[in-house]
C-alpha cells in the first residue's frame, strides 16, 4: 500500500471565518492510517473549529477537506455529517439515558443484519472492558465507563475516522489520567485512525501520534510528542508545552554555548540562519539542585507538588529558571542555593525572537 492510499485525513489549507472573523487559516495537516492527532490549544485558538469543519457541521471558507481520499468539504460544496465515515465521541458523551448499554452502542448499525450486529457490538463491548455491563443503563456506570461506551458507540460502525471533543474533560485528574491511557490502546488495538481536541498537554502527549499546538487559528507545530516538547519550533510552542524559561547565550566555536548558567555543550537544535546571540529553552529538568556548586541562584518562588518542588530563581546576571528538586529539599525564599545546569539538548532561537 503507498502512502497516498494510507492517508485517512488530509486538510489542505483550510480557513474558515464567523462574522468575516477568520478563526482558522490556511492550516494543513495530514493522518495517515491508524494514526491518532490531536490539536492543542488554548481556549479560542480554533481547534474545536477544525473539528467542526472535518465533522462537516460546518463548511469552508477556502481549502478541501479530504476522508479516505474522498473530498467531503470545500468552499461551496458539503458532505453531510452521516455520508463521511466518521465516528464521534462528544464531550459530554451524548448516551441516550432510557437505552441500556448495549442498545447504546447497536444505535449506529440500524440498517445492519442482526446477526452482524450482535458481533459488532460484543466485539465493542470486549474491546472498551465492558461486555458484562451491557444491561446496565447510563446512570447504573460511572463517568469514566460512560465514556469508554461513548468510545464503542463511535467505533462500532467502524468509521474511516474517529473524532473526539475534549474527550476527558469531564472526568477528574486521575481517573483522567489512567483513562486517556486506556482510550489510546483501544484506539492501537481496533487500528482506528482518531484526531481529537484538548487544551491539555498530558493528554495530548498520552494519546496521540502526532500533535498540532494551535494558536490564532494556525498550527505551529504540527509533530511528534517527543519533538514538541524537545524541539520546539519557536518561543510560543515552547512556552505553551511544559514549563521554562529563556535565557540568553552566545553560540561559540565547536557549539559551546556561553550562558550566565555557565559554558554548555550538548546537541544544539538550530537557532536559525544567524546562531551568534540566541535565546536558550531551559527546561526544569535541566537544572540540578547541588549546594556543592558554584554556581548560586536566589529563589524567588517555590511551588510544592507533594513528590516534588518547582523552585523559581533568579541567576546571578539577573536572568530566570526553573528547578524541579525533590520536596525533602526545602529553601526559603531569598535563600542562594546551588544549581548544576544539566541540559542535553540546546533548544535555541534567534535573540529577540529574530
Amino acid at each position: 500500500m503507498n502512502s497516498e492510499n494510507r492517508k485517512v485525513l488530509e486538510l489542505n489549507q483550510i480557513s474558515q471565518a464567523y462574522d468575516s472573523q477568520l478563526v482558522v487559516r490556511e492550516l494543513s495537516l495530514v493522518l495517515e492510517e491508524g494514526e491518532i492527532g490531536c490539536l492543542l490549544g488554548a481556549s479560542g485558538c480554533g481547534k474545536t473549529t477544525v473539528l467542526r469543519t472535518v465533522a462537516g457541521f460546518e463548511g469552508l471558507l477556502q481549502g478541501e477537506i479530504k476522508i479516505a481520499g474522498q473530498v467531503v468539504s470545500r468552499s461551496g460544496d458539503l458532505l453531510p455529517p452521516a455520508k463521511r465515515k466518521i465516528g464521534m465521541v462528544f464531550q459530554d458523551y451524548a448516551l441516550f439515558p432510557h437505552l441500556s448499554i448495549f442498545d447504546n452502542v447497536a444505535f449506529g448499525l440500524r440498517g445492519v443484519a442482526r446477526a452482524e450486529l450482535l458481533q459488532r457490538v460484543n466485539e465493542a463491548l470486549e474491546l472498551v472492558g465492558l461486555f458484562a455491563e451491557h444491561k446496565k443503563f447510563p446512570h447504573e456506570i460511572s463517568g469514566g465507563q460512560q465514556q469508554r461506551v461513548a468510545l464503542a458507540r463511535a467505533i462500532a460502525p467502524r468509521p474511516a475516522l474517529l473524532l473526539m471533543d475534549e474527550p476527558f474533560s469531564n472526568l477528574d485528574v486521575s481517573l483522567r489520567e489512567r483513562l486517556s491511557m486506556e482510550v489510546r490502546d483501544i484506539l492501537k488495538e481496533s487500528g482506528t485512525t482518531a484526531l481529537f481536541v484538548t487544551h491539555n498537554q498530558q493528554e495530548a502527549f498520552a494519546v496521540a501520534d502526532r500533535v498540532g499546538v494551535m494558536d490564532s487559528g494556525r498550527i505551529l507545530q504540527w509533530d511528534t510528542p517527543h519533538r514538541i516538547y524537545h524541539q520546539p519550533a519557536s518561543p510560543k510552542v515552547a512556552g505553551f508545552v511544559g514549563e521554562g524559561e529563556l535565557i540568553s547565550g552566545v553560540v561559540g566555536e565547536n557549539g559551546v554555548l556561553e550562558t550566565g548558567l555557565g559554558r554548555l555543550r550538548g546537541d544544539l537544535v538550530d537557532c536559525g540562519p544567524q546562531c551568534g546571540t540566541v535565546q536558550l529553552l531551559v527546561r526544569p529538568e535541566d537544572i540540578v539542585h547541588d549546594d556543592r556548586s558554584p554556581v548560586k541562584a536566589e529563589v524567588l518562588r517555590r511551588n510544592f507538588r507533594g513528590a516534588s518542588i518547582l523552585y523559581h530563581l533568579r541567576l546571578e546576571n539577573g536572568e530566570r529558571v526553573q528547578a524541579l528538586v525533590p520536596s525533602h529539599c526545602v529553601h526559603q525564599l531569598g535563600e542562594r542555593i546551588g544549581i548544576l545546569p544539566d541540559v542535553r539538548h540546546l533548544v535555541c532561537f534567534p535573540a529577540f525572537g529574530g
